[in-house]
């Protein structure tokens, strides 16, 4: 491999991939009123386009997994960016549901293709103490993207219409790939040296799935983003039919909801690096639970929307970087794309599912029904956690060389062994 460059270069274009990748596809909840609006979509329906999207990221982060296993991580990288650039470029042509609808398949496709192999990336380049560190930093891309893109792309689809945010991101999508064509590195590592196939795939699939802690954590990630789902989806749109908030105010809520994951997320990692992933991950979870179920009885006016708007997006940031870390310990090098892209994908079906549930249960119980659905299925999420997954045995400061006997080949990356 070529001399590394400086850890802030990696982390910059993968920042910047994140940016893109989550902006276009959080833009979906401020303006979903705008969308309906324009195109005349009923509100049963509109959490399909929430739906639509996570289906295809779920389907093709399932089918690159073990591509990027195979052939390294850098390529899918570059694939997915410059696909994604591609799709929200077509955004423009959606002048019917049907249409937008196959866009945001689209968009989803290429979210496939990025979301479980930038976190592999980040487990096969950093080591595990710093792994939480480096997660914070570049998940902060989707805190930004809430403070600063979604903002402007809430505003954008105001003054000239819902395809203009989407546009503005096929932008930033373009300048990520350039980014990652010039300075993210292909790591060093064991691959897979097995040739691919459909049967050998689906063979290593069924054989994750077999380990029960493979499969606690894709429910953990499917009831987190159900969670999330269920309840960020339409809560901009419970506050400007129930409190009057204007689209600039719903802009102003995410950049308060972004302004936590900057001020918390790189900390979190930093934090879970020195006290563990699972102690952070519970307290949000629980934490979690009470601000959504109290939400639809407190929130009065737009300080107090702000106020619960920053606390979810604070606890989201305290659980996401130290349960990613977590994850990656899970599985040897080579198993790694295909570990977190199927742990993406049965958490993007259970985003998906939140979505267009969110959907009916705002429509029949108002927001309440949404708060409530949110609560338990955090619950679930932390309970999983604790049941289910556990922290890597950390090795003694004297052991000596050689360490092979101290080192289980689940859940140990090449970057732990070489700190010994």
């Amino acid at each position: 491999m070529k001399r590394h460059p400086p850890d802030i270069l990696v982390i910059a274009a993968l920042w910047l991939m994140v940016l893109a990748s989550s902006s276009q596809a959080t833009i979906v909840a401020p303006i979903l009123p705008r969308i309906g609006e324009a195109l005349n979509i009923p509100e049963t329906l509109q959490g399909t386009l929430v739906t639509g999207y996570a289906i295809a990221l779920s389907t093709f982060a399932v089918i690159i997994g073990p591509i990027s296993d195979r052939f390294g991580r850098r390529p899918i990288l570059l694939a997915g960016t410059s696909l994604m650039c591609v799709m929200l470029a077509l955004h423009a042509f959606a002048n019917d549901f049907t249409s937008l609808l196959t866009f945001r398949i689209g968009a989803g496709v290429s979210g496939g293709v990025l979301t479980g192999v930038a976190v592999a990336y980040v487990g096969d380049y950093f080591p595990y103490e710093r792994r939480g560190w480096a997660n914070g930093w570049v998940m902060s891309g989707f805190a930004f993207g809430q403070v600063v893109a979604v903002p402007i792309g809430t505003i954008l689809a105001e003054q000239y219409g819902f395809r203009s945010p989407f546009i503005l991101f096929s932008i930033i999508a373009a300048i990520s790939f350039i980014l990652i064509l010039t300075v993210i590195p292909q790591p060093t590592g064991n691959r897979e040296r097995e040739s691919l196939s459909v049967i050998y795939v689906i063979k290593s699939y069924l054989k994750l799935l077999n380990q029960r802690k493979i499969l606690n954590a894709g429910l953990a990630y499917a009831t987190m983003l159900f969670a999330v789902s269920s309840f960020v989806v339409f809560f901009p749109t419970w506050l400007e039919q129930e409190l009057s908030m204007s689209p600039s105010a719903t802009a102003t809520l995410f950049i308060v909801g972004g302004l936590a994951n900057i001020l918390i997320g790189p900390q979190a990692g930093r934090w879970s690096d020195k006290v563990g992933r699972k102690p952070m991950i519970l307290a949000s979870c629980l934490l979690s639970a009470a601000v959504f179920t109290i939400t639809p009885f407190i929130v009065s006016d737009t300080i107090t929307a702000y106020t619960v708007f920053f606390l979810v997006m604070m606890l989201l940031a305290l659980r996401l970087s130290p349960l990613q870390a977590l994850l990656t310990t899970l599985v040897p090098d080579n198993q790694r794309g295909s570990l977190m892209s199927l742990v993406v994908a049965i958490g993007q079906l259970g985003g998906g599912l939140g979505g267009a549930i969110a959907g009916i249960a705002y429509a029949q119980f108002s927001f309440l029904g949404n708060a409530i659905l949110a609560a338990i299925s955090i619950t679930a999420t932390g309970l999983i956690v604790w049941w289910g997954l556990s922290e890597p045995v950390k090795l003694p400061e004297t052991t000596p060389f050689p360490v092979e006997d101290f080192l289980n080949h689940e859940g140990e990356s090449e970057g732990v062994r070489e700190k010994f």
